[in-house]
């Protein structure tokens, strides 16, 4: 039965159309993800050394002007926005910005006394509004095809970060061995050794890295074309066929005419659409039904009553936790990986941080395959997740001597909680992200906009409690 259902949902979405969902994901947080994993290689060339990530992320969240604006704009329009050339322009803008990083990264300028990497940092400032505006454009531009493409834009998400990562990794990042070095004490002139970390060059430039980078959003961007514009891609495009006979309709419909102007795809003409068998079946304002065509067979389908007060509830249920999840996942956690792998070793540090990576477009396939529509199912999960995410806080606070930190067990288990975390929080939140494209077009904007909030708010909270306080201590990278 279970394999039946699969071939269905395979027989449902166009294999081709899937991949170019995902290329187009990939632009969501690439460039960010990317500059990230580059630091190290960065870091020694640059005057704020490792100061730099705290500089980073502040400037990630001023960045967040962004998703502000389109939200005041969208709701000002009365949630009209050119989706399309709003899409082309962030992509353009961080094209530009990754390949003029090829070219000044390494710049620097004196500001207010002080020498600091002013280029990077505004070319910083661009490549994060980009990606912040991308959590609440890319969501609504989704509502034009079928749900099963959702998981698709989240594999993308997903490989945003998993590519720079590999590319990263072939280039060497991170590798290094450690040596026993004599080091001058200036006070005493005193000399003694110390085992420090020492770093191989890597084996191809910066330069190189953001170059890929560029190549990258490029490509994202021609998806983007390709999925618009292509007539088979358009084929997938979901529509909806009015009755003019049926009088409900229409009344609604010219009471809302500000709400379904301009828009022809299924999510955008109608109030709250569902999916039930490959069926469209729509509850408009004050409750009247309307017939709806089955936009795989083109019979009609006579939706049946729903409930708007529990499905209210509901979805506020899910936006708060579309808010938790990616406060945990994009703020709080990633602030936390180092303090609670390091002290288990570097190997474990990066077998965390690789394998977490993959997990996630795994866990956006799985809701492909197996979809979840219960709140109930979802909310255990985000709590099974929560439960791993306090255990590696826990683990991150006791840095740099965690519990089991000298047993072989201890790498172990931290490594599969951070997998299993990661797969959880993802499959929750495509799930949910899933849920709310069958309710349409405005449902999945505000599912962005929380995304950015929860983000947001989690990274704020997490750079104080790191560089504010002594809570977290730092393991050596050569114990």
């Amino acid at each position: 039965m279970t394999d039946r259902r699969n071939c269905n949902r395979f027989r449902e979405v166009n294999i081709f159309v899937y991949i170019l969902v995902a290329m187009f994901g990939t632009a969501s947080w690439l460039a960010v993800n990317g500059l990230w994993v580059e630091l190290p290689i960065m870091v020694p060339h640059l005057p704020e050394g490792w100061k730099l990530p705290s500089y980073l992320t502040v400037i990630t969240q001023l960045a967040n002007i962004g998703p502000v604006m389109l939200t005041f704009w969208f709701l000002c329009c009365k949630y009209s926005i050119p989706e399309k050339t709003l899409v082309y322009v962030i992509l353009v803008v961080g094209a530009a910005a990754c390949l003029l990083l090829v070219f000044f990264w390494k710049n620097t300028s004196y500001v207010l006394g002080t020498n600091h990497s002013l280029a990077l940092l505004v070319l910083q400032f661009f490549l994060a509004s980009v990606d912040c505006t991308s959590s609440v454009l890319f969501l609504p531009f989704m509502s034009m095809f079928k749900t099963q493409y959702m998981s698709g834009l989240y594999i993308g998400e997903g490989l945003s970060g998993l590519i720079p990562s590999l590319v990263a990794l072939g280039q060497g990042v991170g590798k290094m061995t450690c040596q026993n070095i004599s080091v001058l004490d200036t006070t005493t002139n005193i000399s003694h050794n110390e085992i420090q970390p020492e770093y191989q060059d890597p084996s191809f430039p910066v330069e190189h890295f953001f170059y890929s980078l560029f190549g990258m959003v490029v490509m994202s961007g021609l998806a983007f074309t390709l999925l618009n514009y292509l007539p088979y891609c358009k084929r997938q495009h979901v529509k909806v066929k009015e009755e003019p006979s049926d009088e409900d309709f229409i009344n609604s419909f010219n009471l809302n005419s500000d709400f379904c102007r301009n828009y022809t795809t299924f999510s955008d003409t109608v109030h709250n659409p569902s999916m039930v068998n490959g069926s469209s079946q729509t509850l408009l304002p004050n409750n009247k039904k309307v017939r709806t065509i089955d936009i795989y067979s083109g019979s009609v389908s006579q939706p049946a009553p729903q409930q708007t007060e529990i499905r209210r509830r509901t979805y506020v249920y899910l936006i708060i936790l579309i808010g938790w999840i990616n406060a945990l996942g994009n703020g709080v956690l990633p602030s936390i990986q180092t303090y609670s792998c390091l002290p288990y070793g570097a190997n474990a540090y990066h077998l965390s941080a690789t394998l977490s990576s993959i997990a996630n477009p795994v866990a956006c396939f799985g809701v492909f395959l197996v979809p979840v529509s219960s709140s109930l199912v979802i909310g255990i999960l985000v709590l099974l997740g929560t439960s791993l995410a306090a255990f590696i806080m826990l683990m991150a606070v006791q840095s740099p001597t965690p519990l089991l930190y000298e047993s072989v067990a201890g790498p172990v288990i931290m490594v599969m909680s951070w997998i299993l975390l990661v797969l959880l929080m993802t499959f929750s939140k495509v799930s949910i992200a899933t849920l709310f494209r069958r309710e349409g077009r405005k449902a999945l904007f505000w599912c962005g906009v929380v995304t950015q909030v929860g983000s947001t708010i989690g990274a704020l909270v997490m750079y104080i409690l790191v560089n504010e306080t002594d809570i977290f201590q730092s393991a050596p990278d050569c114990p």
